[in-house]
């Protein structure tokens, strides 16, 4: 039986031909998927269409062979919804504000507390995608990078903590960035609202 499967099963039977695998997938993780996106948009038919777009998107993931299964299923699909959201929220920022007449409102240039929600969601986005690439560098640029960033530190005392000279810790920082930019480019990273 299809339902009693893990969904690391099914996901295998899918990319093997068995169409019913992902519409049991679906349906297990319809509830908590569509509730995460509302949470997000606070609108049902935003929540349907990002919900579906979701969908579609790991099924061409599947269908191209391209899923590895380093994590869970779930969480997977949650960070596509998370990215489906985010690219709505950058898109909607961008479109210009007209309600079709030639009068100026002051209120369509005061935020509102759904738009600041949507910046926090574009910044945690921001933030964790920061952090994952961070985590690529080599051990002694993270260290230098944490420190000056997260610590505010200055290379001496850098310098001092890591028992290395101001200029080591100086290149090491120098490559950190020249290294975190090269894995933006790579990435197609947008680190930016």
């Amino acid at each position: 039986m299809l339902q009693e499967l893990e969904d690391s099963h099914l996901v295998k039977d899918y990319m093997n031909g068995n169409e019913r695998a992902i519409e049991v997938l679906i349906n297990r993780h319809n509830a908590r998927l569509t509730g995460f996106i509302y949470s997000k948009v606070g609108d049902r038919e935003l929540t349907e269409d990002i919900f579906q777009d979701t969908f579609m998107k790991v099924i061409r993931t599947l269908k191209r062979g391209a899923y590895n299964e380093e994590g869970k299923f779930l969480p997977w699909v949650m960070r596509i919804a998370h990215n489906l959201i985010i690219d709505h929220f950058r898109k909607s920022n961008r479109m210009p504000m007209c309600d079709g007449t030639d009068s100026f409102n002051i209120f369509s240039l005061m935020g509102d507390e759904k738009l600041n929600a949507e910046k926090q969601l574009i910044k945690e986005q921001i933030d964790t995608d920061l952090l994952r690439m961070i985590k690529e560098l080599p051990e002694d640029q993270q260290q230098v990078l944490h420190m000056r960033l997260f610590k505010d530190m200055s290379f001496k005392e850098i310098s001092e903590n890591t028992g290395v000279s101001i200029n080591t810790a100086l290149g090491r920082m120098r490559y950190a960035l020249i290294n975190l930019r090269k894995l933006v480019e790579a990435n197609s990273i947008v680190l930016t609202n």
